[in-house]
């Protein structure tokens, strides 16, 4: 046990500070690991045998038309017309453009369901606005990169997905609509520091809009609004599962982008295509390679062990679940979403379960986790986007970064001690029974 595990480990260190992608790094690992305790061909069978049981899900199947529908919308003109609806209804206060920055990054981060698509179109246009009206550079690209990643909350989010999967089957649907509220309560919670930032360094105040401005671009952005009443209500209503929702959404977003804004060309449509299939293809391996890992893990009885650890750490539930958290925080500082949740979720769910939580508060919280990491050093992609388009260095981002830092571990905290704020709308939409 010993033995493989430190393979395990060591292997993939190695393998990421050599920069080696991280989804050949866990496979390397996971398969370096297996040698150590059976033979080459059982091994090899066995690898290959996981990382196509890791893919063979119908409610994966939701993923590449999630991640085609994210791309037809951007291309197709939504970030604009979603910040242009966000100034009239915001953009009016002290620092409202922040305002605005973090409304239109949760609203398309939403609808993209990608916190880099988020970062690339909000901040492609936000930043250098914000910039020509006298706030700080390094601040405004702060902003976009915090508030992009309360999208992965707000349905559809390809990661509740892959949740749902590494939980053994919490409901698609329930966490869909668990994630509004923590999803609102970050977003939320980075306003209250950019308002107190804003009254800091005096920022401008924008413009009161007419009634017929407010008019025009609330009813211009109404189109792009539709797709989640769209995908929520045809899922709460029970007219399609959250796979079919995905479907829909791309033939919607289709409509919406080349028939409607007409901002998609039909000869285009060749190139997001093939982009969609490279994304998706990134995403399974991801999957097949973390699957792989977490029966390794699994085989050689790691996750029983750390339960026992942790619960005998402390008798205090409060203290347990923080050590949880801190661990997660870690992790997602220097792995991606998609493997932390698919290799971490079977080690600490049971934890989680045995002090109390229910499987769907467990996964709210864990993803709110994670996405603090798409926002960190080292590894961070978020990060680095937004760093890219304010032609900006991470160091100077830090600085900025760190209160929104500390107003998202905040709403952590509340999310992880209060279930009602995950719990609450699944429950009252009857999606979801409490155990």
């Amino acid at each position: 046990m010993e033995l493989s595990v430190l393979i395990l480990v060591l292997t993939f260190v190695v393998l990421l500070f050599l920069n080696v992608p991280i989804a050949i790094s866990i496979g390397v690992a996971s398969f370096a690991a297996m040698l150590a305790t059976i033979d080459f061909i059982p091994a090899a069978m066995t690898m290959a045998q996981r990382m196509g049981g890791g893919i063979n899900s119908f409610s994966l199947l939701a993923i590449p038309f999630f991640i085609l529908s994210g791309l037809l919308m951007g291309r197709g003109g939504i970030a604009h017309r979603l910040i242009e609806f966000a100034k009239v209804v915001i953009g009016m206060l002290p620092g409202g453009l922040a305002f605005v920055n973090i409304i239109s990054c949760t609203l398309f981060g939403a609808i993209s369901g990608s916190a880099v698509a988020a970062t690339s179109a909000i901040g492609g246009f936000m930043i250098p606005t914000m910039n020509k009206e006298g706030y700080d550079k390094n601040f405004n690209a702060a902003v976009t990169v915090a508030s992009s990643t309360t999208g992965l909350l707000i349905p559809p989010s390809n990661i509740l997905i892959v949740y749902s999967l590494a939980s053994g089957g919490v409901s698609i649907a329930a966490l869909f609509v668990a994630g509004y509220l923590p999803g609102l309560l970050v977003a939320l919670s980075l306003m209250v520091v950019c308002a107190i930032y804003a009254k800091i360094h005096n920022y401008p105040v924008g413009k009161i809009p007419t009634a017929r401005e407010f008019a025009r671009k609330s009813i211009d952005a109404v189109p792009s609004l539709m797709l989640i009443v769209l995908v929520i209500g045809g899922i709460i209503g029970g007219f399609f599962t959250a796979t079919e929702a995905s479907v829909v959404a791309v033939l919607y977003a289709l409509s919406l982008s080349v028939f409607v804004y007409k901002e998609v060309r039909v000869s285009d449509l060749p190139d997001i295509l093939v982009k969609s299939v490279e994304t998706t293809a990134i995403v399974m391996l991801l999957i097949g390679t973390s699957t792989a890992m977490s029966w390794m893990l699994s085989y050689e009885n790691i996750p029983q062990s750390i339960s026992a650890a942790l619960m005998g750490l402390s008798d205090n539930p409060f203290i347990i679940l923080l050590t949880i958290n801190l661990i997660l925080l870690c992790v997602g500082v220097f792995m991606d979403m998609t493997p932390a949740v698919l290799i971490f979720t079977p080690i600490f769910l049971p934890v989680a379960v045995e002090l109390g939580m229910s499987p769907l508060h467990f996964g709210i919280m864990m993803v709110l986790n994670l996405c603090i990491g798409l926002c960190t050093p080292p590894v961070g992609a978020v990060l680095f986007v937004g760093c890219g388009i304010a032609k900006t260095t991470i160091g100077q981002l830090i600085k900025p970064l760190m209160p929104m830092y500390a107003a998202m571990v905040v709403a952590l905290l509340l999310v992880a001690y209060v279930p009602a704020i995950s719990e609450f709308l699944p429950i009252f939409f009857d999606l979801y029974d409490k155990p």
